[in-house]
């Protein structure tokens, strides 16, 4: 959606909030470091920001990296993103490019930027000379799909001397075609109050929208603000030189005194919006909201078809509609996402259609599944020497002492809460939870933990495990599950269902092969039942792939960051998981009868002879 209409909207409803905000976030120069943000940006969704943007680093690998995140904020995430581009030295091939790929992914929003000169004080040698030109190309070849910002620069420009010429280079920015400005930084209100009026005066009419930049350090702000040139206030100064050398004390300090910046900036009559650079940090940027009182208190949840997932919806185009997901990626959204982007067809809201040549595959996944670097592996999760560590591991993880797992992006939900107990006797016992859920039945949709969708509704839950058995022991634990089923008297479908299959493919299971499970349903007022997570064949063969892939990616980034010292252990963990991938078979197991307590499925395992551990 584009940020005006966004804007619009917010600010137009019967019950407007007092402001709306979005955060900009630079490209990371290392790869572990963009998938940290990825987990920021995922947090700072809760805060419901109308948009992010994300810088553009022209040249090389930080390009593309701008359309990557592009994809994946929109994608994956589910934020509205805008995407910076700038046009100096840049050939006309690179920014087709850029364009086209934010086209496909459901980008709607171009900050359009001249970008910094030459370092070497030489002409650019791109296509483009100015911002207006860029814009007037965009428009050209893509008319208004396209929702256009600028830069404002209330305090002038260092290229420039004259305000009335940057007042008539902005004019002429937004007569080809911008649809809003966003500022560079500032503190000084009264500059930027007397800017906004003289921009209303030469008949610039489209939202201003003011960049705030957080103060989290005293040198950082100092260092900011000389940079860009722009005036610091004597009472920012007066506050913050006698703890400047108190970082804790400068973001406490400095979150008043933006906020106070904030407040008079909206009671100005020329700002509704508020934009900040957060610099790819976090807490000094919610602090601010904090304090101004326009952080929503509670969770928004994604809405499609009139009612609200349990899971968050991607705003790429061809995957707004999905309104079922297999339960298997429950905990990997990043490696959904990027595992189905070029199935073919999103039928009627289904996650993919098996008939697509493409479908399962597991070569359409990023190059790497794992989103960890061997460091941050290492210092995570160690180097396991035998199966009772590696079930120790999975127990921290569950008492929330871990807070990921090879298959699991982040921690440990607080609805697994009633299923701890069971999950950690399992692995004790020898058997590896990987994905779990409880039986839910009729729980209002407004409950705090397990409530999802529209008010005065109720939601269900089938109780759902999956985990790693040892293949002898896989004929005695379906014998039980099938012993049970029977004795549940004559029935067309199990009370019991489950899935069982090995490293090769080889699958034992009794469901047919059309079977299409809903695990999650909820019903609402005047609403057709939703039935967002389901189990069934196919997905489930796909999830076996990715997650003994999982495995062996975790043996190679151990193997790629090996010093001397860690040699042998990371020899034994080698063999280890190589045992552990020929041995064990991946189950999924539901019980059909949600009205069912949780215990039956652990009961069920209850009594089987498990391999020494050690």
């Amino acid at each position: 959606m584009k940020i005006s209409d966004k804007l619009n909207q917010a600010h137009s409803s019967p019950n407007p909030p007092p402001a709306t905000f979005s955060f900009e976030f630079f490209v990371p120069k290392t790869s572990q470091g963009v998938q940290n943000l990825y987990d920021r940006m995922d947090r700072m969704y809760d805060l419901n920001p109308i948009f992010i943007d994300i810088t553009w680093n022209a040249g090389g690998r930080s390009s593309s990296l701008t359309n990557e995140m592009v994809y994946t904020a929109q994608s994956t995430l589910g934020l509205e993103t805008c995407m910076h581009l700038t046009c100096t030295n840049m050939k006309v091939e690179l920014i087709d490019e850029a364009l086209e790929k934010a086209y496909k992914s459901g980008c709607q929003n171009i900050l359009a930027l001249r970008g910094d000169p030459p370092l070497d004080g030489s002409e650019s040698t791109g296509d483009f000379k100015y911002a207006k030109d860029l814009i007037n190309y965009i428009r050209k070849k893509y008319g208004n799909h396209f929702n256009i910002g600028v830069a404002g620069y209330p305090e002038g420009h260092p290229e420039e001397d004259s305000d009335d010429d940057l007042l008539k280079y902005l004019k002429e920015k937004c007569d080809v075609g911008a649809d809003f400005i966003i500022t560079q930084m500032f503190y000084d209100v009264e500059i930027f109050i007397n800017w906004c009026s003289r921009l209303r005066k030469i008949g610039i009419n489209i939202p201003i929208i003011p960049g705030i930049m957080p103060i989290s350090t005293y040198a950082s702000f100092v260092r900011r603000a000389k940079w860009s040139e722009i005036h610091i206030p004597q009472h920012f100064l007066d506050a913050l030189d006698p703890i400047k050398d108190d970082d804790f004390l400068v973001r406490e300090k400095g979150t008043i005194l933006l906020s106070e910046m904030c407040k008079k900036l909206l009671d100005s009559g020329y700002v509704n919006h508020l934009h900040f650079y957060t610099m790819n940090l976090e807490r000094a940027t919610i602090m601010i909201l904090e304090q101004l009182n326009i952080i929503e208190p509670v969770k928004s949840h994604d809405i499609i078809g009139g009612a609200e997932l349990p899971w968050r919806k991607s705003l790429h185009p061809q995957r707004s509609k999905e309104s079922i997901r297999p339960i298997f990626w429950q905990n990997r959204k990043f490696s959904y996402i990027t595992r189905t982007a070029t199935w073919d067809e999103f039928p009627n809201g289904r996650w993919g259609d098996s008939r697509s040549p493409a479908f399962g595959d597991i070569d359409l996944c990023a190059t790497e599944l794992l989103r960890q670097s061997p460091k941050k592996a290492l210092d995570l999760w160690g180097i396991p020497q035998s199966l009772k560590e590696l079930s120790e591991l999975i127990i921290s993880y569950l008492m929330g002492d871990l807070k990921s797992l090879p298959w699991s992006d982040g921690p440990i939900g607080e609805d697994t809460a009633v299923l701890v107990e069971g999950l950690i006797n399992l692995n004790n016992k020898g058997f590896f939870s990987m994905n779990s859920q409880p039986a839910l039945n009729a729980v209002k949709s407004n409950e705090k933990v397990f409530g999802w969708g529209p008010k005065n509704g109720y939601v269900y839950q089938k109780q759902y495990l999956e985990f790693f058995c040892h293949k002898d022991l896989i004929p005695k634990l379906l014998y039980k599950i099938d012993s049970f089923n029977n004795n549940e008297g004559e029935s067309s479908s199990s009370v019991i269902s489950y899935y069982a299959v090995d490293k090769d493919g080889n699958l034992t299971t009794n469901c047919k092969d059309d079977d299409i499970n809903a695990v999650t349903w909820g019903v609402f007022p005047g609403e057709e039942i939703l039935q967002p997570t389901i189990v069934e064949k196919i997905s489930f063969l796909a999830w076996k792939d990715e997650v003994y892939r999982l495995f062996s990616e975790w043996v190679n980034i151990l193997q790629s960051n090996l010093v001397e010292a860690d040699k042998e252990k990371v020899q034994n963990f080698t063999k280890l998981i190589e045992e552990f991938t020929n041995d064990f078979v991946l189950c999924n197991v539901v019980n059909n009868d949600f009205i069912d307590k949780n215990e039956t499925i652990f009961n069920l395992i209850e009594g089987l002879n498990v391999p020494d551990l050690n």
